[in-house]
C-alpha cells in the first residue's frame, strides 16, 4: 500500500518501544478546500491533524479522540478530531491578522485539551497549557502527565501534506523486574529517540515508510506492520442538527422565522448546508423523540 493518507506502526523486537508513522494528502487537501486559512494557522492544523491520527491508534474501542486548542491570541480555536475507523476532520478560528508562526505567539494564554470519547462508556479529557514551545511538546507532556508514558513525537506540514512520526515507550508489565535487562536494552530509549531525531522533514514528508525505518534505524530490528488507511470524513448529520435545534427549544426556533423564511445550520467542519422550513420545524418538535445528550455533539 502507499503510505499516502495512510497510518502505519511499528515495533522495535528488541526494546519495549512501538512507533507510528502518519501522512495525509487528499485527506489534508479536503480540509484545505473547506477554508482559507493564513499560512501560520494552515500549518498548525496539518500538525494537530497528523498529531490526532498518531494518536487515535492508541484507541482500543469505537470511538474518538479530539485534540483542541483554545487560547487568547489570534487564534481562537483550533480542533482535529480521528475516529477509531481513521477518518479525520478539522476547523480553526480567528479574529485578526495572523503573522507569527510560533504556537504561543498563535494562541497566547491558551491550552491544549485532549479527549477520548468512546460511543459508548465515560469520556475522558487531560489538559495542558502550550507555553512549552510547540505542539510536538505540548502532546508529549501531555502524556507524560496525563497517561504516564514517555512519548517523542515529529510532525511535519507542507502544502500538499501533514506527516508524523511518533515513538512511546512502553509501560512495563506488573512486576517486571528491571534487573533482568542488559545494558544495552537499558538504553534503548534514549539510543532510539535520538536516531529518531535526526530525520528531515523532506525525509518525513517524501520517503516510503520501509524506506525511512530503515534510513533512521538501519541497526535496529524493527517490526513494520500493515498500513491503514486513512480519510477525510465529517461526522455531522441531519439527524444531529435535528438534535441540536430541538434542545434550543420550540419557541427560540421559531422565532427565527420572523426574520427568514428556513432556518439554516451549516458545519464548519464541512460547510454542508442543512436547511428547515416550518413545516420541517412543526414536525421535529411534535415527534416527541427523546433528545439523547450523548449524540448532540457535532
Amino acid at each position: 500500500m502507499s503510505s499516502k493518507d495512510s497510518l502505519q506502526r511499528f515495533l522495535f523486537e528488541h526494546a519495549a518501544i512501538r512507533g507510528e508513522l502518519v501522512r495525509l494528502n487528499a485527506t489534508w487537501q479536503e480540509v484545505l478546500q473547506r477554508h482559507a486559512y493564513p499560512e501560520p494557522v494552515k500549518n498548525l492544523l496539518g500538525e494537530m491533524m497528523a498529531a490526532s491520527a498518531l494518536l487515535s491508534a492508541m484507541l482500543k474501542f469505537d470511538g474518538s479522540l479530539i485534540m483542541q486548542i483554545q487560547g487568547s491570541g489570534p487564534l481562537t480555536l483550533a480542533v482535529a478530531e480521528c475516529s477509531s475507523q481513521r477518518t479525520l476532520r478539522a476547523i480553526a478560528n480567528w479574529h485578526e491578522d495572523v503573522s507569527g508562526g510560533a504556537l504561543q505567539q498563535l494562541v497566547g494564554k491558551g491550552s491544549l485539551a485532549i479527549t477520548i470519547e468512546p460511543r459508548q462508556g465515560r469520556r475522558y479529557q487531560g489538559i495542558v497549557d502550550v507555553s512549552v514551545g510547540d505542539l510536538s511538546l505540548a502532546i508529549e507532556d501531555y502524556m507524560h502527565r496525563s497517561q504516564q508514558l514517555e512519548t517523542k513525537m515529529w510532525l511535519s506540514v507542507d502544502e500538499t501534506q501533514a506527516t508524523g512520526l511518533l515513538l512511546q515507550k512502553l509501560p512495563e508489565p506488573e512486576g517486571f523486574d528491571k534487573n533482568i535487562l542488559v545494558e544495552e536494552d537499558a538504553d534503548a530509549w534514549n539510543r532510539i529517540t535520538t536516531l529518531a531525531g535526526t530525520v528531515h522533514k523532506d525525509e518525513l514528508a517524501n520517503l516510503p515508510f520501509e524506506q525511512l525505518l530503515r534510513r533512521l534505524f538501519y541497526e535496529e530490528d524493527v517490526r513494520l506492520f500493515e498500513a491503514e488507511p486513512v480519510s477525510f470524513r465529517c461526522s455531522c448529520s441531519k439527524d444531529r442538527v435535528r438534535n441540536t435545534l430541538r434542545m434550543l427549544g420550540y419557541e427560540e426556533i421559531t422565532s427565527l422565522f420572523e426574520e427568514r423564511p428556513t432556518v439554516s445550520v451549516n458545519c464548519e467542519f464541512c460547510n454542508h448546508l442543512y436547511e428547515f422550513d416550518r413545516v420541517d420545524i412543526e414536525e421535529l418538535f411534535a415527534s416527541g423523540v427523546k433528545v439523547d445528550g450523548s449524540q448532540v455533539k457535532h
